[in-house]
């Protein structure tokens, strides 16, 4: 039903839904555009696309066969209900046992008490783990095997050495002008290839109002810091009143320009971004979203929902992509990633070499491999879609890009380049340089 007005002499159209929606429901279609005239469209022939349509119940086939299966009596809209999703996530081996067929590998590493991230993955995202096929791409990334409990050469529970850089506890200050705020250690689903999983899980990080104060204080008191990423866990695990709260105090530090908010949640649990929380997070701008997909597999109608509700709400939004050996270690699966998130309207913002994490061998490929990707992506399509490769150096050193070397060599006046095509060009350097 639409309510017509008259603004000018023009008739414009305002959905009448669009004020009886709950704001912890998914919106119907339009209703982020609630209250803003419905501009003509040219008369074109053709079919106008749109990613993607703002629209409730249960869009993937997938996920609404899953839920008939497992949870029959629950109703949709107690389905889109984050906090049902995640007081009924998947914890046990009983669990699993009733929803997928175990292998060997994989029942193994129940029986063994060396894996130290503990199994977290809710109804949602596991209705997209294959019941049948332990190498699918996001069953891997959810379900320990046994390899975690193999310990390789090089790898370490706190690879990144944060620990010896957080001047207070769950605060991490490596670079300059900017701080890590770790807000808990809860997450809706656990990835097994988590760099954090010495901590992840555990109950080790509250956000409790002290402990967030010290970190404030200490915020407040170096001047060099403008930018504040919050991470954990995920931060979107905390409630709206929670998460406004701790925006609100860093807002109150003058040297604090932009907050960054880290989360997998547009990926696991879609559900939780609802135009409630999308107002509330508006308030703090600017603040900006990275994001974590690891495969197109990921990006479901929910997820695309999801992504559409927080860039219209103004949230410029990036994602971080870890590469992982068997799940997104080839050009095609890369490029179908990508070109998702665009649609999405994700920026690809960096592709990671996977952090030497205790038990993380089974995830890890060469660096070649990642250089490989980037080279079978530039060129072939847009920039925009071309995440930058980097390894974040152990023992703390940070973020380091790596590149394929497009430099053959480099001439008295001139730079000889090699193109993605392969082909040779010679940039003549300026005489005076």
């Amino acid at each position: 039903m639409h309510v017509t007005k008259k603004r000018n002499e023009q008739q414009f159209s305002v959905p009448a839904m669009a004020t009886q929606e709950g704001d912890d429901e998914p919106p119907d279609p339009g209703s982020c555009l609630a209250g803003t005239p419905a501009l003509p469209i040219p008369r074109r022939s053709g079919r106008l696309v749109r990613f993607p349509a703002h629209r409730t119940g249960i869009l993937n086939p997938a996920v609404r066969s899953f839920r008939k299966k497992h949870f029959p009596g629950v109703p949709t809209k107690l389905w889109n209900d984050w906090q049902w999703q995640t007081s009924h996530r998947i914890r046990t081996l009983a669990q699993l046992e009733r929803m997928i067929s175990l292998s060997e590998m994989e029942r193994a590493a129940f029986e063994r008490s060396e894996t130290v991230l503990p199994l977290g993955i809710t109804p949602y995202y596991m209705s997209l783990v294959s019941p049948d096929d332990p190498d699918q791409a996001i069953r891997r990334s959810v379900i320990p095997t046994v390899h975690e409990t193999v310990h390789a050469p090089g790898e370490a529970d706190d690879p990144l050495g944060e620990d010896a850089m957080s001047p207070v506890p769950g605060l991490v200050h490596r670079y300059p002008d900017r701080v890590l705020l770790l807000l808990s250690d809860f997450c809706s689903t656990y990835c097994r290839y988590c760099t954090r999983s010495r901590v992840v899980g555990h109950g080790a990080i509250h956000p409790s109002r002290n402990r967030l104060e010290r970190a404030f204080t200490y915020i407040e008191q170096t001047s060099t810091v403008r930018d504040v990423l919050l991470s954990g866990g995920d931060p979107l695990m905390l409630g709206d009143e929670k998460l406004s709260w701790i925006l609100s105090r860093l807002r109150q530090i003058p040297h604090v320009e932009i907050v960054r908010i880290g989360t997998k949640v547009p990926a696991v649990l879609p559900q939780r971004i609802t135009p409630r929380l999308v107002r509330m997070l508006r308030q703090y701008h600017p603040l900006w979203m990275s994001l974590h997909f690891t495969h197109p597999d990921e990006c479901t109608p929910e997820s695309y929902r999801a992504c559409a509700i927080l860039a219209d709400g103004g949230i410029p939004l990036g994602s971080q992509t870890v590469l992982l050996k068997g799940i997104n270690d080839n050009v095609e699966t890369m490029r179908g990633l990508v070109h998702h998130l665009l649609k999405m309207r994700v920026r690809p913002y960096y592709l990671y070499q996977c952090d030497p994490i205790t038990g993380s061998s089974h995830f890890r490929t060469p660096i070649e491999t990642g250089l490989s990707i980037i080279r079978g992506l530039r060129g072939f399509t847009s920039g925009y879609a071309l995440p930058t490769y980097v390894v974040d150096a152990p023992g703390g050193g940070g973020k380091i890009p790596l590149m394929p070397d497009y430099v053959v060599e480099r001439e008295a006046d001139a730079l000889v380049l090699r193109n993605y095509e392969n082909k040779i060009y010679r940039y003549p350097e300026p005489c005076n340089a």
